[in-house]
């Protein structure tokens, strides 16, 4: 019986249970499945490379770093993994392979989605106006739903690698309660950051005026927003407050409306009273940014003819707003002395009757 095993043919003897055939079989194929593997990158690549010139999107140049990010020490393993199954292995070192397969396949799927997460951040809020208190805030935010991400991959290798997880999640959940319940007004403050940041009610530089308070953003962090009042002071107001309340945002303002009444003595004779509406729409037509509506006789006062008076400024800045009334009130001015239009004041005239 020894004798036959030593004339045995090499190829045909066993080492550890497998023999040099079967050896020479996983090593053909550790090197078909690694090169399939590369040209099949290479392939994905290319297509990928191809699609992206002829597209307008960039989702095509997300997968490419996708397929990219997949380094050839990783398919070389799965390619080894594969080759190996060829072979009879101990069970040992089959669960060694087994892990190391799970973590690795693991690790690509996360870093896969991250890459993902940052396409959708960058084209969802990074448009290229944004400060860099908003870029702080959304990277924050960003960097805590990777690290989220991570610990969910963990808990998900000790699940299939048979822990029980149940005690940690437990953990997990019962101290992650009582943090938010020690810091919940920090955690609003941070989440209504968050909200100012994606819904953009303002941004820094615009003058915005919340509840009783008003002026210019400064800065937009993570507790608290501040601005700088138009006295110089500056004021601190937190986030949370500011989703709360009703914002008006002048810097958003594209045109202003201009409405006024315009009282002339009941002794203006009628042929001057009716050039009053055309002495004041060339006033408003003959001055910069603005944009006349309109101007009506509408009432008979106690004391006064009163003409109703509609005009737009067309800028949001409040200089020009507060140039062009001053310039309108002086042209009405020169108008009605010009053609000796005298405005009305409140008076009272007392006729006697003997």
């Amino acid at each position: 019986m020894m004798e036959q095993i030593y004339n045995m043919p090499v190829w045909l003897k066993t080492f550890w249970g497998n023999s040099v055939i079967d050896y020479v079989i996983a090593f053909v194929a550790l090197l078909v499945f690694s090169l399939a593997f590369m040209l099949l990158q290479k392939i994905v690549l290319r297509s990928l490379r191809q699609l992206s010139k002829k597209t307008k999107t960039d989702i095509d140049d997300t997968l490419i770093e996708v397929v990219d990010s997949i380094r050839p020490k990783f398919y070389t393993f799965v390619a080894l993994y594969a080759a190996l199954q060829f072979l009879v292995l101990h069970p040992t070192l089959q669960t060694v392979l087994n892990t190391l397969l799970l973590i690795w396949v693991t690790y690509q799927v996360v870093v896969a989605i991250q890459i993902l997460i940052d396409y959708v951040v960058k084209k969802k809020f990074f448009k290229g106006e944004e400060d860099e208190g908003s870029k702080g805030i959304i990277s924050f935010i960003t960097g805590l739903l990777k690290a989220s991400l991570w610990v969910f991959a963990a808990l998900a290798i000790l699940s299939n690698l048979g822990v029980n997880i149940n005690s940690m999640i437990a953990g997990l959940g019962i101290g992650g309660l009582a943090i938010a319940f020690a810091l919940q007004n920090i955690l609003a403050d941070l989440f209504s950051s968050f909200a100012i940041h994606v819904d953009k009610p303002f941004k820094v530089g615009d003058y915005i005026v919340a509840g009783e308070h008003s002026g210019v953003v400064q800065k937009i962090g993570i507790k608290t927003t501040r601005l700088r009042a138009l006295q110089g002071e500056e004021i601190v107001i937190s986030n949370g407050e500011l989703t709360g309340a009703r914002v008006q945002n002048f810097k958003k303002l594209e045109e202003r409306r201009v409405s006024f009444d315009i009282g002339i003595t009941y002794e203006t004779p009628q042929e001057k009273v009716r050039k009053i509406t055309e002495i004041i729409g060339n006033a408003i037509s003959g001055t910069e940014h603005t944009r006349f509506d309109r101007s009506h006789f509408m009432n008979f006062g106690d004391s006064a003819l009163i003409f109703t008076t509609v005009y737009y400024v067309e800028s949001n800045d409040y200089v020009d707003y507060a140039n062009a009334r001053q310039e309108i009130n002086f042209k009405i001015m020169e108008g009605f002395a010009k053609e000796g239009i005298e405005m009305a004041y409140p008076t009272q005239t007392v006729f006697i009757k003997n």
